[in-house]
């Protein structure tokens, strides 16, 4: 089951900007879909602990580590910011061109995007936004399953994601966008309930 969508209209950023905060919305090609209630404990220990050792490992390189909620908007173009129809809020992401970042989030492609399944988004992380990073140019886009303790990598070549490489939270995993981390899946999985 996907998430609900706000709306059948056709929606901007400008749109978007205007909306009350109290409920959050991702937008892609102008649909907004309402994000799934607040994640559990589980999700956000990954995502701390990723975010944590990614940015422990960055040091002084230009690469920056961010985390949800913030808005990456993806233009098809040189459009204005009002005027995009997509913008997601990733759980972790790694941007490596400063100039992509200001200070209403990102606009353009992050290098590295990790998005922390969970039941109600799965669906959503696994289809719609893996087709749309692959359109905008992300990297590299890893998909954690705490419950499975797997992840999933994607990585682009020739402007497509090549087959997924699929492995067990278990020992290190590094990045080919940014090859000077190595995740630690020990580190992560002893935040995780016992299986």
């Amino acid at each position: 089951m996907g998430l609900p969508r706000r709306d059948l209209e056709h929606h901007t950023y400008g749109d978007y900007l205007a909306w009350p905060e109290d409920v959050r919305y991702e937008l892609i090609d102008g649909i907004a879909y309402a994000m799934s209630p607040a994640p559990t404990v589980s999700h956000q220990e990954v995502v701390l602990e990723v975010a944590r050792q990614i940015d422990e490992q960055l040091g002084e390189t230009p690469c920056r580590v961010l985390i949800s909620p913030l808005d990456v908007r993806l233009p098809r173009g040189a459009e204005a910011d009002e005027t995009i129809d997509t913008v997601v809020q990733p759980d972790v992401l790694v941007v490596c061109d400063p100039a992509r970042i200001d200070e209403r989030g990102v606009r353009g492609a992050p290098d590295w995007i990790i998005e922390v399944l969970s039941p109600a988004t799965a669906a959503h992380d696994q289809v719609r936004k893996r087709e749309l990073y692959e359109r905008a140019g992300v990297r590299e886009y890893w998909l954690v399953h705490p419950t499975d303790r797997i992840v999933i990598a994607y990585r682009l070549e020739n402007g497509r994601y090549a087959r997924p490489d699929i492995a067990e939270l278990t020992g290190e995993t590094a990045p080919e966008a940014i090859p000077d981390v190595l995740i630690d899946w020990e580190r992560v999985t002893r935040r995780l309930p016992p299986m």
